[in-house]
């Protein structure tokens, strides 16, 4: 009787041991989701700064070279170039870096889609036009919707093979050198049409001092 008492206890103990085990082992397990889901939040917004960072230096590059920069005074636009300049020396001192885990097969595919974008922009000087189409379709590669325009295949195999994270860069680059391509375009077609309206002033001008 007293051994089957004694039997009973230690299979107690057990049990408790086991059961106090179990225990530690859910709370650790609810910790760590707990600290994944903080780690993921903290990949998010370290993400959002670094992509808004980006954008604040397209805005200080664009403000610089737009057209209205080149219609001030000389004085006016050395000044707002100091502050500018300024702006950009601070927004660069905020350094972002969100590492990707990929595999060899996701590195090499980012090594392909970098190499095409890079040849593409390396033939803006010469054929700017031809080189925005180019661009388009790549961009269009990396959309989950319909696209209205022709789509690059090869490229939109390419991006696939890439981590997401990678993806979404690729895609953000493509819309920034787009942006740049259209300001760019913009800035040459107000200066024609400046250029334009002043040929005719002076037309005018001479035909009427003839009349």
């Amino acid at each position: 009787m007293a051994q089957a008492r004694i039997q009973a206890k230690a299979s107690e103990g057990r049990f408790c041991r086991s059961s106090s085990m179990a225990d530690r082992s859910s709370r650790l397990l609810e910790s760590l989701d707990q600290l994944e889901l903080r780690v993921e939040a903290l990949r998010e917004a370290a993400t959002a700064v670094e992509q808004e960072r980006e954008v604040l230096l397209e805005m200080i590059h664009g403000v610089q070279s737009s057209q209205d920069m080149r219609q001030i005074s000389d004085g006016e636009r050395e000044e707002l170039n100091l502050t500018a300049n300024r702006l950009m020396g601070r927004t660069l001192t905020v350094e972002v870096s969100v590492e990707t885990i990929r595999s060899p097969q996701q590195e090499e595919a980012l090594k392909q889609a970098t190499k095409v974008i890079d040849d593409v922009v390396s033939k803006f000087l010469d054929d700017l036009a031809s080189a925005k189409c180019h661009l388009m379709a790549l961009h269009s590669a990396c959309s989950s919707e319909v696209p209205p325009g022709p789509v690059d295949q090869k490229f939109q195999s390419i991006v696939i093979g890439c981590a997401l994270e990678d993806q979404k860069k690729i895609k953000r680059r493509l819309e920034a050198l787009l942006r740049n391509i259209e300001s760019s375009d913009k800035a040459v077609r107000l200066l024609e049409h400046s250029k334009g309206a002043g040929a005719k002033a002076l037309q005018a001008h001479a035909e009427s001092r003839l009349n």
